[in-house]
């Protein structure tokens, strides 16, 4: 009985005896928040915009608004949500200007492969970054960032079925891309 009258006392200790999960406290300096996210704001705006030149000004551009905004966030994880929507914002952004749509993007697939340990991954990334630009923000969060189809769908402002059937296309792509090297059919 003493037992329970403790957990009550505190909501985070009758939230993790129900199991549940405690939202980490968002991080408060600007330069923690940068050290802890740039990494995954860049592979976004890198698999989005397909030029490392482009993902840094994306990367630079998604800190700044941060930075001047300073939002008021309730964890860690919806400071993580909204860098990777301000990452989307800014990337339709640079995308939808007039100059990438009068220009052919610099393909920079072939400079991406030093950056990768393994040549496996490399080609891997290459096809996923050849993939329709919605295919590819929805494969890179999926399965590079670890976002569920609930949460992409949320982030990127697409239906559920609608999240599904870009990962279902996008894995067909794949597959058909890298038949015979990773795919036995």
């Amino acid at each position: 009985m003493r037992m329970s009258a403790r957990h009550a006392e505190n909501p985070a200790n009758e939230a993790e005896a129900r199991g549940c999960v405690i939202p980490l406290p968002p991080f408060a300096d600007p330069e923690d928040v940068y050290r802890r996210y740039s990494g995954m704001v860049f592979r976004l705006a890198l698999a989005r915009c397909r030029s490392r030149a482009d993902a840094e000004d994306v990367m630079q551009e998604v800190f700044l608004r941060y930075v001047r905004r300073a939002p008021q966030l309730d964890s860690a994880e919806h400071q993580r949500a909204w860098l990777i929507k301000a990452t989307i914002n800014c990337t339709n952004t640079l995308l939808s200007s007039a100059w990438n749509r009068h220009t052919d993007l610099y393909d920079e697939l072939t400079q991406l492969a030093p950056t990768f340990p393994d040549e496996n991954a490399a080609d891997i990334y290459a096809a996923v970054l050849r993939l329709p630009k919605k295919q590819r923000t929805a494969v890179h969060l999926y399965y590079y960032e670890g976002y569920g189809v609930k949460e992409i769908a949320s982030l990127t402002g697409a239906g559920e079925s609608g999240v599904k059937s870009l990962l279902y296309r996008a894995r067909e792509k794949l597959e058909k891309d890298l038949k015979g090297d990773y795919f036995d059919v």
